[in-house]
């Protein structure tokens, strides 16, 4: 049997590249070696591409980046892969599918699902509008309310209107932020991921200070009510015929009331639930809303859609939608399906599928 091509991108240019080795490892680990030959390419924070033969725990280390080759993916479709560069000359390595994955900037924006779909290489994940409009909070928040799907309160900023003002002019645009979003609530820049960037403030000076601090990540922000409730996700994965899993709760550590970047990777008391402990017709009400969300982004292959389960009103309240979820051992994605049956390896196998199928034009 022929062994199929896979590429596997990671690193990437974003404020998730150490998460995104994770997760690589974690999906190459899994992959069936009598079926596919795997090519790990890494894509450093300045934008270089290196592609390494070894073993996958060496990736999330580092050791092996000194003996990788420089390679970038062509865009011609007669080359169907990717080009080894050789001194001045370049090698064509055909390549069956790619699993793209990156989390953040440059990797579920909808940018290397263009260039992507310029190859012709199959792919794992989201298309190009469906990456974009996920990716940027601002405007799934657009699409969301558009269908009739209850989300949080929320206005949006931009960079340049606090680069621009003088001290009147911020004291203005921070009353207009408390007259629209009570305290508490969160300040979040729209394009970034892992709740990189992401501030829960109490009063004018952390306002102030969350701001700045979004402003680094990204040009919009998004300034969001607080929801006191419980924090709750859901997988779906397929093209047109969709399937979707359990619901899980995210359970965080510490007193914050926010999962963020520490409480998700690195402190052993966050926890999830799978499944969470809900009233049959609330976790139904979840995963019907997930796949209408998921349709409503012309969304492909995968991706996990968070709630919020609003406490003593139990109302469902949309929060995002992840077009490539994490892949790590304690990530929610895999865990969904797994509690439904389907583990790490048939995922990864209904995923090359997937993407196939939408090649083909399904």
């Amino acid at each position: 049997m022929n062994k199929k091509v896979v590429a596997v991108l990671f690193g990437g240019q974003s404020s998730e590249h150490e998460i995104s080795k994770i997760s690589a490892a974690t999906i190459i680990s899994a992959l069936d070696k009598d079926r596919y030959f795997v090519m790990p390419v890494y894509i450093t924070e300045d934008g270089k591409w290196l592609m390494y033969d070894g073993p996958a725990e060496n990736i999330i280390n580092g050791k092996w980046e000194k003996y990788s080759v420089r390679v970038i993916l062509s865009p011609d479709t007669e080359h169907h892969g990717l080009l080894r560069i050789v001194g001045n000359k370049f090698k064509v390595i055909p390549v069956d599918f790619v699993i793209p994955v990156l989390h953040g900037k440059f990797g579920e924006d909808g940018t290397i699902q263009g260039l992507l779909e310029l190859s012709g290489i199959p792919y794992v994940g989201c298309g190009v509008l469906a990456s974009s409009v996920a990716m940027d909070k601002s405007f799934t928040k657009i699409i969301a309310e558009s269908i009739g799907v209850e989300q949080a309160q929320y206005t949006v900023l931009y960079r340049h209107m606090i680069e621009e003002a003088d001290e009147e002019d911020k004291n203005k645009i921070y009353e207009e932020i408390e007259k629209k979003i009570p305290y508490p609530c969160f300040v979040k820049p729209a394009n970034a991921g892992s709740s990189i960037g992401i501030s829960k403030v109490k009063n004018r000076e952390e306002l102030i200070d969350a701001l700045a601090l979004a402003c680094e990540h990204d040009r919009t922000i998004v300034i969001e009510e607080t929801i006191v409730g419980r924090e709750v996700e859901c997988g779906v994965l397929g093209n047109d015929e969709i399937a979707v899993s359990c619901v899980g709760e995210v359970l965080a550590a510490g007193n914050s009331g926010l999962y963020d970047f520490d409480s998700k990777y690195n402190n052993r008391e966050s926890k999830t639930v799978i499944p969470a402990n809900l009233d049959e017709s609330i976790s139904e009400e979840i995963r019907e809303k997930a796949v209408r969300i998921f349709k409503a982004i012309d969304g492909r292959g995968l991706s996990r859609v968070d709630f919020f389960v609003e406490k003593d009103t139990n109302r469902v309240i949309f929060n995002e939608i992840n077009t490539f979820p994490g892949f790590t051992s304690i990530s929610m994605y895999p865990e969904l399906f797994n509690a439904c049956g389907i583990g790490m390896e048939e995922l990864v196998e209904k995923l090359f599928e997937l993407a196939e199928n939408r090649c083909m034009g399904d």
